[in-house]
């Protein structure tokens, strides 16, 4: 039962070329950086994620993006991602665009078993007729554009069927963790990295701190180690070396 890897190269080292990936964190709050760093380390490429967003220019799976390194994004926004722009706009990078909190309950259904579910967000839009540009060609045209989504009446109201989402892997960070896999995020940390943890048919955590079962009360675990199979364990300037998109204070 003890799933702590000896560093984030071995917790990656099998991660193939091509590979699927759940990735947590919400710009730049609660991404796992080491792990990512890692696999850009191993020259891992025509990676297909899914995540809330792409990390920003040099900093979370934005290190992966302009490297070459991604072939396909899952997610809801492109953020401050400059790079990630203009991949898109420029035929390069395949991207599916995807409401946000669908993609969170197509995360947390792929994770609980459920296949699809119908949700109101999306009806009447591209989003469920289809034609949202996926791909671009070099000249601007649509080159791929998402199809049409079956709907569906229930009580005089129209819903969308959307389908659950299950990867390779997944990448998550959290604030505490012990060797049986079970985690606790802190605050806004928390954001995707539970769903996406419970997508990956193989999850690995980067922990800022390892502590021995039975330490962490049940009533604080987030997510439970069934979903965890890879723990590795942040240095302490790993764990401090966080940053945000746009830092403001009050005058």
């Amino acid at each position: 039962m003890n799933k702590v890897s000896a560093d984030a190269d071995e917790a990656v080292a099998d991660i193939p070329d091509g590979a699927s990936l759940a990735v947590g964190g919400f710009g730049l709050s609660g991404i796992p950086e080491v792990v990512i760093r890692a696999l850009h380390e191993q020259g891992t490429t025509g990676l297909r994620v899914v995540s809330n967003n792409c990390g920003v220019d040099g900093r979370g799976l934005g290190v992966l993006l302009a490297a070459g390194r991604i072939a396909r994004v899952t997610g809801s926004y492109v953020g401050e991602n400059k790079e990630f722009a203009r991949q898109y706009l420029s035929g390069e990078l395949e991207v599916e665009l995807v409401p946000q909190g669908t993609l969170a309950e197509r995360l947390r259904a792929g994770g609980a078993g459920i296949p699809a579910f119908y949700t109101p967000a999306g009806v009447g839009t591209q989003v469920a007729n289809g034609g949202l540009p996926w791909r671009y060609a070099a000249d601007g045209s649509v080159a791929v554009a998402s199809p049409p989504k079956e709907t569906r009446d229930f009580h005089g109201r129209l819903h969308v069927l959307e389908h659950a989402v299950t990867t390779d892997f997944a990448l998550v960070r959290a604030w505490r963790g012990d060797r049986h896999g079970n985690l606790v995020f802190r605050r806004a940390a928390a954001n995707f990295n539970p769903l996406a943890a419970m997508a990956g048919r193989i999850t690995i955590a980067e922990v800022e701190e390892l502590v021995e079962p039975g330490e962490l009360s049940p009533n604080a675990v987030h997510l439970p180690g069934v979903f965890v199979q890879r723990i590795v364990k942040l240095t302490p300037a790993q764990a401090a070396d966080k940053q945000i998109e746009k830092r403001t204070v009050r005058a």
